[in-house]
């Protein structure tokens, strides 16, 4: 299940940490400040994440695997054209996947754990959707930086080599997709096209879509918010980004099915393209994006386990889960 074809870095190297911490004590210099003590790590198969103490704040020094490399260089793009609404980096090696960023502040979900007011999603959505906004008319720059092209116009072709990749999808293995499901999943291609096509005719412009955005991914910083970990982000039709999102919320707060507060949460964030397009015509291609996203978070995931980290086994069950979700009733 190979799909970027590089060789990961082995990060448990000695030698490979001795210059991953060189590189950061770099970046720090120019700022005066130095690493005053032994890092704190945390490692997935898709990345390695350093908590580096500093005689100023702790920073945060993120390595991703070939799979999930872009996440630097964009971070690196985002604090250009929308610095209000990610952290500015303190370095970036857009090479070797690797990003220094300061300390955040909490969490919304930090906040959220304290004082459960759903309301604060109604402020959070329209930020992250003019974040969206303001990065559309760069989709090129991105797409050169690496972001992976998740765009309506590009999916049937990638559902269908997905589809193909019969170990990724553990066909017929437990935790995978089982013979009946891969049929209907092939069934499914017509119309999974029809609604990419509709997508990709729809006015909407392809931008960056985080892909996993949830309470954990956004930093209140005062009034407003942060967002970040963007190593899932594709280049896609926007309005995907609800998948997670409302599915998180409907989690955290114990949610049925078509609660009403969903129904808001998601007007609050497609407010931001009512200028050129009618409630009734967004909210159902809202819909039509957060089907055809169930695929996408499928590719995320295969990429993202690139790798052969052992690690990975933990993991290899979102693939066919996710793919198999697009056989659910409309998540919309």
């Amino acid at each position: 299940m190979t799909t970027t074809g590089e060789q990961q870095t082995d990060w448990a190297d000695p030698r490979w940490g001795g210059t991953a911490l060189d590189w950061v004590a770099d970046q720090l210099r120019p700022l005066g400040r130095r690493v005053t003590g032994p890092v704190e790590a945390r490692v997935r198969p898709w990345s390695l994440v350093w908590r580096v103490p500093t005689d100023g704040d702790d920073v945060w020094f993120k390595a991703n695997n070939p799979g999930t490399a872009h996440e630097a260089g964009l971070l690196a793009a985002l604090a250009r054209l929308a610095p209000e609404r990610v952290l500015r980096p303190i370095g970036v090696d857009a090479g070797r996947g690797w990003s220094l960023l300061p300390a955040g502040g909490e969490s919304l979900r930090d906040v959220l754990s304290r004082d459960r007011d759903l309301s604060r999603w109604e402020r959070v959505l329209p930020e992250y959707a003019e974040l969206q906004l303001t990065t559309a008319p760069h989709a090129d720059e991105l797409l050169v930086l690496g972001l992976p092209d998740h765009r309506p116009e590009r999916m049937p072709e990638l559902f269908d080599a997905l589809l193909d990749d019969r170990e990724a999808l553990l066909l017929g293995e437990e935790g995978g997709l089982s013979p009946e499901a891969y049929a209907r999943l092939r069934d499914h291609r017509d119309r999974y096209a029809e609604d990419c096509r509709l997508l990709a005719v729809s006015g909407i412009p392809a931008t960056v879509q985080h892909d996993d955005l949830h309470d954990g991914n956004v930093f209140v910083v005062g009034a407003g918010h942060r967002f970040f970990d963007w190593g899932d982000a594709s280049l896609a039709h926007p309005f995907g980004t609800l998948l997670v999102t409302l599915r998180s919320v409907a989690h955290s707060f114990e949610l049925p099915p078509g609660d009403p507060t969903l129904a808001r949460l998601r007007d609050a964030y497609l407010e931001a393209w009512t200028g050129r397009h009618d409630g009734a015509t967004l909210r159902e291609l809202a819909g039509t994006a957060m089907r055809i996203t169930t695929v996408s978070r499928a590719l995320s995931w295969r990429r993202a386990l690139d790798t052969a980290d052992p690690a990975r086994r933990e993991y290899v069950e979102a693939v066919p889960g996710w793919l198999e979700e697009l056989l659910a009733p409309n998540p919309g």
